[in-house]
């Protein structure tokens, strides 16, 4: 295949991971490019959890988007997991957003069931006991983000996908009818299409537009704990922190949202602030043995929605980045939505309100 006839793909995250796999499986040419490691920016700290009541509660696009995009995820997992041979934890465990007082009880999110304190500590004993009552959310989980990661970049390059760690693309120009996209070591290569899904890293890759620009990055700092006996069975919201427990034994608890940059640094006020709130929230926490801290950083938007559609500035560069906290979740929606973009033309409805051309 010619270099003209290649996708190339600024990003390899979940979402760059995610449209690489899905135009390859596809037909396409893809080639992904990121300036670090395979998931070294948000994936690296992502918790995974799948839970659009509740990180998206308000009605809208974004809640409208998110809703598809967990009733995408069975057959997404299914199909990587056979594509690459290999297995992915992914569980519809369901959540419980707990309600420490009466006050937290009337805001608690409206989509699912509501229990008293006594049904909730019966359903999940490991709760705290003054707790006031929880929201159970069947249909949420939670998938294990590292590993679906490695799953997809092995399944994108099964399908004939590319991926090239540790090369930094700086500049997306219009050559002709191609684009010319230039890495920092002076390397080039001419692509027919160009996708942005470099994360908090967009204003980055060498495309100078307001879209760009409108990413910044919002760092999430979490914890991994080795439970001392009977972890959690549910995803669990609390008001400070969530936990989420894996097959292993282990749980993750995060997350912080801190406007500091690009500085990635796990801290030790970050770190306090999880265990304190894990404490308070399941108080067996305090006899479980600290494993790590992770920090990731976010790509965040003024108006809180991704950005994802056509450049309102360089014909051929789609955008797929902004996802902020749903990355995760998003992800195969947004491939899927983007690969017909890319390859039949066709734009859905709901990118309306995604679109990069609102921020000119």
């Amino acid at each position: 295949m010619a270099d003209r006839d290649r996708v190339v793909v600024i990003g390899a995250g979940i979402i760059g991971c995610s449209i690489a796999y899905e135009l390859a499986r596809r037909g396409a040419h893809a080639v992904v490019f990121d300036a670090r490691a395979i998931g070294a920016g948000a994936t690296h700290a992502s918790a995974g959890v799948l839970a659009p009541h509740i990180e998206t509660p308000q009605p809208g696009p974004l809640l409208e988007f998110a809703v598809r995009g967990l009733v995408a995820y069975d057959r997404f997992v299914a199909d990587v997991a056979r594509d690459s041979g290999m297995p992915v934890e992914y569980r519809v465990s369901g959540t419980l957003e707990v309600a420490v007082d009466a006050a937290s009880a009337a805001g608690a999110v409206a989509h699912g069931e509501w229990l008293d304190a006594a049904a909730a500590l019966r359903l999940e004993p490991a709760l705290a006991e003054s707790i006031h009552g929880a929201v159970l959310i069947r249909e949420h989980g939670y998938v294990a983000a590292p590993r679906l990661l490695e799953a997809l970049s092995w399944a994108a390059l099964k399908h004939g996908a590319q991926i090239e760690a540790n090369r930094r693309i700086v500049g997306v120009e219009p050559q002709g009818d191609s684009l010319s996209v230039r890495a920092e070591d002076g390397a080039a290569w001419t692509a027919e299409r160009v996708v942005l899904a470099a994360g908090s890293w967009a204003s980055q890759a060498g495309l100078d537009e307001p879209a760009a620009r409108a990413v910044r990055p919002i760092r999430g700092q979490l914890v991994r704990l080795n439970w001392p006996a009977g972890p959690p069975r549910h995803v669990i919201w609390g008001p400070d922190c969530y936990v989420v427990p894996w097959n292993d034994g282990t749980v993750l608890v995060g997350a912080t949202v801190e406007d500091v940059g690009y500085d990635e640094r796990t801290t030790v006020a970050g770190v306090r602030d999880l265990l304190d709130a894990v404490c308070e929230l399941l108080p067996a926490a305090w006899g479980a043995r600290f494993l790590e801290a992770r920090a990731g950083l976010r790509p965040a938007t003024p108006d809180g929605l991704p950005i994802i559609g056509q450049s309102a500035a360089i014909p051929g560069v789609v955008y797929a980045t902004g996802h902020y906290r749903n990355g995760i979740l998003l992800a195969p929606l947004t491939a899927a939505l983007v690969t017909d973009l890319l390859l039949d033309g066709r734009l859905d409805p709901m990118l309306e309100a995604f679109r990069p051309g609102r921020f000119s």
